[in-house]
């Protein structure tokens, strides 16, 4: 079983270009943190998951595999090299998005329930509802996959209160 699932390219446009979101999904909580990035890059990438996983060792989760699509920001030196020795990186199947479930599923939900949810003035308009979104995806949202609860209730110490 998959320990732990990252995922990006959900691409919206932000006025004549696009912004990309990063995503990094816990296959057990199905905690989410995510990025408005403007790149693919493998820099970008790469400094996203150093982020990513920060946020995912201060909640008490301990990072043991990883699987991305086959993008070349992920196929890249610099990823290897921010994932570490000890990280086991997995890739996708070409042309099986399914093989990517978790973080496809938070995409939809993100498009349904925040990205087209309602107008925007603008994309900046959009992008500050952002953080609230996510906080509310793991904060309040219930996940039919994990039995009606939310990515908070799986994690014991997301508040960081029981040190």
């Amino acid at each position: 079983m998959l320990g732990r699932t990252i995922g990006n390219r959900n691409n919206k446009k932000k006025g004549r270009g696009y912004a990309f979101l990063h995503h990094a999904v816990d296959d057990h909580s199905r905690l989410a943190y995510s990025e408005i990035l403007d790149d693919e890059r493998k820099e970008t990438a790469s400094a996203f998951w150093e982020r990513a996983d920060a946020f995912f060792a201060s909640a008490g989760i301990t990072v043991r595999e990883v699987l991305t699509d086959n993008g070349s920001c992920y196929r890249s030196r610099a990823f290897a090299t921010a994932l570490g020795p000890d990280i086991k990186h997995r890739f996708t199947k070409p042309y099986r998005p399914q093989t990517n479930g978790k973080v496809e599923r938070f995409n939809r939900t993100l498009a349904q329930e925040w990205a087209y949810a309602e107008t925007y003035a603008s994309d900046e308009a959009r992008a500050a509802t952002y953080d609230a979104w996510l906080h509310h995806y793991n904060h309040h949202r219930p996940h039919t996959g994990i039995g009606g609860q939310t990515p908070s209730d799986r994690v014991h110490n997301l508040t960081g209160k029981n040190t």
